[in-house]
């Protein structure tokens, strides 16, 4: 057996019809064999997250000071969307190659593009974020005598944290997409299973690792969207 297939209990493997490969990779995840074990699903999940939550920290280091800097300041903010728009426009699996050719295989060459790919999306929440901040309120709150400092932490990053949020829940959704391409350098993720899969024929199981893919994107656009909903409904009881 592959050290990347799941121990999948003699699960039942037609591959007869787009429908039954379906059907099969359905059954395929409802077996608890599927997810057990180092190589089963649930280990490739897991591993899925800890790239996605590390790449999207890391870009966050990145993006989130320079965007409040842009937002707050509105020096940059051009540069600043030129930079967004090309970087947006990377080929990640090209820019993958390209690292692993310095950085060999392993986990240094996806982080580094999937890093990249975050960046743009929470750079632009951020300086769109405090940047929607009403120029009378930022007024008002300099004529309370609060500081620069106190003026970007206190008023505008909390009104506009909805939209800084949304730059966060793209990148994650898009990170959490092309975090897959982690396997292609020899990483884990659910990537693994998916490769597997079509380097064997193997359609159920790559269908079955599509499928969580899928639902996992979903499942976190659920709770980004619930928690902007929450944030706005505060501040419009505050305001």
């Amino acid at each position: 057996m592959d050290a990347d297939r799941p121990d999948l209990g003699g699960a039942r493997r037609t591959g007869a019809g787009p429908m039954n490969q379906l059907i099969e990779a359905v059954e395929l995840l409802l077996t608890p064999e599927t997810w057990t074990g180092a190589t089963g699903m649930g280990a490739r999940l897991l591993q899925h997250l800890q790239y996605t939550g590390l790449a999207v920290a890391l870009a966050a280091l990145i993006a989130l000071p320079i965007g409040l800097a842009v937002g707050h300041s509105g020096v940059g903010r051009g540069p600043a969307v030129m930079i967004t728009g090309v970087v947006r426009a990377l080929p990640t699996l090209g820019l993958i190659t390209l690292v692993a050719l310095f950085a060999g295989l392993g986990l240094t060459a996806p982080m580094v593009a999937l890093v990249i790919l975050a960046v743009p999306s929470i750079l632009a929440g951020a300086y769109s974020g405090v940047g929607s901040v009403d120029a009378p309120v930022v007024d008002a709150a300099s004529a309370q005598g609060m500081s620069t400092w106190q003026v970007l932490w206190k008023v505008e990053v909390p009104l506009g944290l909805p939209i800084i949020i949304g730059g966060l829940r793209l990148a994650v959704l898009q990170v959490v997409a092309t975090a897959t391409l982690a396997a292609y350098v020899g990483s884990g993720g659910l990537g693994a299973p998916l490769f597997l899969g079509l380097r064997t024929y193997d359609y159920p199981l790559l269908l079955a690792a599509s499928l969580v893919v899928i639902v996992l994107a979903i499942t976190l656009e659920v709770v980004f969207a619930l928690v902007q909903r929450v944030l706005r409904r505060a501040l419009r009881g505050t305001s």
